[in-house]
């Protein structure tokens, strides 16, 4: 499996390290689970915005998986593809820190960045 794989592996992980994290911030009760998704939306702090950035995560997620997948299919030069991937992994772990720490603007940065690598991808594949 090529590094560029591993990268969607790990995209997908990410989303529920946050999902994890904004339960046990939580502090998640058993009833809770009765209906965990209306317990998350009343999350607050850094907890919510775990829960949110666990929601981007899934929003972003096949767009990265799809543009992976469409440069190795193409044949693209396979250190640019496995080179884009992990930057996108890499402004995905910013993304979910500042998102945690609360900086809106510098999360909405690496937001941009990680997008910015998913259409390079695509543009490897053209």
């Amino acid at each position: 499996m090529t590094p560029a794989y591993w990268c969607i592996v790990i995209a997908a992980a990410l989303i529920y390290a946050c999902t994890g994290l904004a339960k046990a911030g939580g502090r998640m009760s058993p009833r809770a689970n009765n209906a965990p998704r209306a317990w998350l939306d009343q999350l607050e702090g850094w907890p919510q915005r775990a829960h949110w950035a666990q929601l981007n995560g899934f929003e972003v997620f096949p767009i990265f998986a799809a543009a992976v997948l469409v440069a190795q299919t193409s044949h693209a030069t396979q250190t640019r593809i496995d080179t884009l991937a992990e930057c996108f992994i890499g402004f995905r772990l910013l993304y979910i820190a500042m998102y945690l720490a609360d900086q809106a603007t510098l999360r909405t940065l690496t937001w941009i960045g990680g997008m910015v690598c998913c259409g390079w991808l695509f543009v490897l594949a053209a």
